[in-house]
């Protein structure tokens, strides 16, 4: 598919409003186990735009997950709080859907069967049609009735992605999503999910180890420190969109990344 995306045009088979602002104030998670404190998260402040692509960086255990878990309400800040649109998010809803680095798929279910299931589940009164339209989007009309396991895993991501969007939320959470793929189907399945996000409103926060992903499709990368973890540097992204894989020889690409790795580098060192 080619990138089309003007985030100035209104997107047509949007059913979202204008919606899906996240704001956390001074989060932290402290997880116990065997009578053990481990701070996953420590004065974690953010601010991220409806319709906003973020991304992001940090050491290996410096609480990514964590936070975007304490945003879809699977996790509990143990302090601090979390707003979905001004809301304090309190538990999971169908606003936010999450994917996985694993596709998380219903292995006796169909792709279609398995697509549908956000739709059902929200009593979506066109649900067939909704399935029927993302199945088109990721183009797997033809593959509707196998499944998961006869699937390739670009194919398996492909039907998760659909998935989590035919709710239509108003943020969409994906924790490396592409990281288990080899390198040519996740150049692909970026691309892909560029063209998905340039027909819907949603936000989308994306956690990535990969330094040119964030680059190649985020807005704004927000670093994190080396555990605990907390936003350090919050960059915005100068790249135009429509984007294109050649941008990665693009200087100001290369400064960017520069950028990052800087900080990236210097925050694992500190957490030896």
């Amino acid at each position: 598919m080619a990138n089309t995306i003007d985030k100035s045009e209104p997107k047509a088979n949007s059913r979202t409003s204008a919606s899906g602002s996240i704001v956390a104030q001074d989060l932290e998670v402290i997880f116990t186990a065997n009578g053990l404190n481990t701070i996953a998260l420590e004065r974690t402040n953010l601010s991220i735009k409806s319709g906003e692509f973020i991304c992001i960086l940090g050491p290996s255990g410096c609480g990514k997950s964590t936070l975007l878990n304490v945003i879809a309400g699977f996790v509990k800040a143990t302090s601090g709080v979390a707003f979905l649109d001004g809301n304090e998010i309190e538990h999971p809803g169908p606003d936010r859907s999450m994917v996985f680095q694993q596709h998380s798929l219903l292995p006796w279910k169909t792709v279609r069967e398995n697509i549908a299931l956000g739709p059902e589940l929200i009593k979506d009164n066109e649900a067939s049609k909704t399935t029927e339209h993302f199945l088109d989007m990721v183009g797997l009309k033809k593959f509707e009735h196998h499944y998961p396991e006869q699937l390739s895993g670009g194919m398996q991501q492909r039907v998760g992605i659909a998935r989590a969007m035919a709710t239509y939320p108003k943020v969409l959470l994906m924790d490396e999503p592409f990281g288990a793929l080899d390198y040519q189907t996740r150049l692909v399945m970026q691309d892909n999910l560029l063209n998905l996000w340039s027909e819907f409103d949603s936000t989308v926060i994306f956690v990535t180890h990969d330094t040119d992903e964030a680059i190649f499709l985020s807005d704004r990368i927000l670093v994190m420190s080396a555990s605990p973890g907390r936003v350090v540097l919050d960059i915005k992204n100068p790249l135009p969109r429509p984007r294109t894989q050649l941008m990665f020889t693009d200087a100001r690409f290369i400064e960017l990344k520069k950028r990052c790795m800087e900080i990236i580098i210097q925050e694992s060192m500190q957490s030896r």
